[in-house]
């Protein structure tokens, strides 16, 4: 069974190659395709984040990062990002990950999550999403450049904690 844990420095050489083949897809990460390990490093584990993996058997098959939505007057309202190594998929990674992540945020103090991009074709996480409370509170026309669907809508998504 898999575990959540802090990330730390050495994990990001397993966690590069699932951002890679995350973003490689053009389909649920605004991030281009061709985005350098550095940039995508230096993005992932910038300072304001928390940032945690998920490890089964020494493997890295997940990760996810929580920070401050806003800053000042915002910081009580909680952002965060998850990505799955695609041969883990269907294995309950992300789900674990999401439970994780709310109990987190409570414990850094934030009041809320809200994601503020979440690609409206990528099905099985908006559907994860709602699975553990979360709602569609807007959505922004074709706010994504979809590498096969062209422009896609986003949905704002929210729950209180």
């Amino acid at each position: 069974m898999a575990i959540i844990r802090k990330a730390e420095d050495a994990d990001k050489a397993d966690v590069w190659p699932i951002i890679k083949a995350v973003i490689a897809g053009g389909d649920t990460y605004v991030n281009a395709s061709d985005s350098s390990k550095e940039e995508m490093l230096a993005y992932w584990f910038s300072p304001e984040k928390y940032v945690f993996v998920a490890e089964e058997n020494g493997e890295i098959l997940g990760t996810y990062w929580l920070k401050a939505n806003q800053p000042g007057l915002g910081d009580h309202i909680g952002n965060a990002a998850y990505m799955v190594s695609p041969h883990a998929k269907g294995k309950g990674i992300g789900k674990m990950m999401a439970l994780h992540s709310i109990e987190e945020a409570k414990k850094i103090g934030f009041f809320a999550i809200q994601f503020n991009f979440v690609v409206k074709s990528n099905t099985a996480a908006v559907n994860l999403w709602k699975s553990v409370g979360f709602e569609i509170i807007g959505e922004i026309p074709d706010a994504f450049r979809h590498s096969k669907l062209g422009l896609t809508n986003a949905y704002i998504m929210y729950r209180k904690l």
